[in-house]
């Protein structure tokens, strides 16, 4: 397996609570699969799990070597619950097949009002 590309992410949870204090469901459909709305739902504060959802959606991009353009927000899944994970789908999946990308690792941390999220994408 070989390393294809890195990517890192920083979120501010405020300002992602400003947007989903705005509207929440326009955010919801534009940015998140039902999965990560529901893990994220299941705190009293969700912010801090939508902001490494978020930060990790444009990490993975990143080590693809694209960007939100490209790739539709919810074509990245990071699951929740134990150690995160890259769901690929549309045209985040059709973006990983044209560059050989068969696997992409994240790890997430939170704190401090901040989320921030590094990804590995691999080839093999």
């Amino acid at each position: 397996m070989n390393v294809y590309g890195l990517g890192i992410d920083l979120a501010v949870v405020d300002r992602v609570r400003r947007v989903y204090q705005r509207n929440p469901e326009a955010f919801r459909r534009r940015c998140f699969t039902d999965h990560e709305w529901e893990y994220a739902h299941r705190y009293a504060q969700p912010f801090e799990r939508l902001a490494a959802r978020f930060a990790g959606k444009e990490a993975v991009m990143k080590s693809m070597g694209t960007g939100w353009r490209r790739v539709h927000w919810r074509d990245v899944e990071i699951t929740g619950g134990g150690a995160p994970r890259v769901n690929l789908s549309g045209t985040a999946q059709a973006r990983a097949d044209m560059i050989g990308v068969t696997r992409v690792l994240v790890t997430i941390t939170h704190t401090g009002g901040q989320a921030m999220v590094f990804a590995m994408s691999f080839t093999d």
